[in-house]
C-alpha cells in the first residue's frame, strides 16, 4: 500500500462464551494463526488486523483500502478447507451479542470520536 492511498478502519465487536478455558484457547489460537488464514485475511484485503480482549467482549479492528467490501471475509464453499476449519473452531468459543443484526457474529461499531478529525476542525477554525 503506497503511502498515499488512504486507508480506512472498520471496528467489530462480539463476545467469547463465558468459560476460562474456552477463552484461554482462542487467545492461544490467535497467538499462532494458521497460515492459509493469514492469507484469506490478505487476499481479503485486508492490509493489518489487531483484536483485543476484555474478559469476553472483543473487539477488532481491520485497515482496508477504501473500496474494501467485508463480505469479501466471508467463507464460502470455494474458500480454503483449512479457512473453513479455522472459522468453525473459531465458532465454537463465540456467540453473538445481545443486540446482534443481521448475519455473522462480528457486529460493527459506530465510530464516535476521531482524534485527526476534531484537530483538523481545530485548524480550519482557526
Amino acid at each position: 500500500m503506497s503511502g498515499a492511498e488512504r486507508t480506512v478502519r472498520h471496528c467489530l465487536t462480539l463476545d467469547l462464551k463465558s468459560d476460562a478455558a474456552a477463552i484461554e484457547a482462542y487467545d492461544r489460537y490467535h497467538g499462532d494463526v494458521w497460515p492459509e488464514v493469514l492469507v484469506h485475511l490478505r487476499d481479503s484485503g485486508i492490509h493489518d488486523m489487531t483484536i483485543w480482549r476484555r474478559g469476553t467482549r472483543l473487539m477488532m479492528l481491520i485497515e482496508t483500502a477504501p473500496d474494501f467490501q467485508p463480505d469479501r471475509l466471508v467463507v464460502t464453499a470455494d474458500s480454503s478447507p483449512r479457512v473453513k476449519e479455522w472459522e468453525q473452531l473459531m465458532a465454537t468459543f463465540q456467540q453473538a451479542l445481545a443486540d446482534a443484526q443481521g448475519a455473522g457474529l462480528w457486529q460493527p461499531m459506530s465510530e464516535v470520536f476521531n482524534l485527526q478529525t476534531q484537530l483538523g476542525k481545530e485548524r480550519a477554525a482557526r
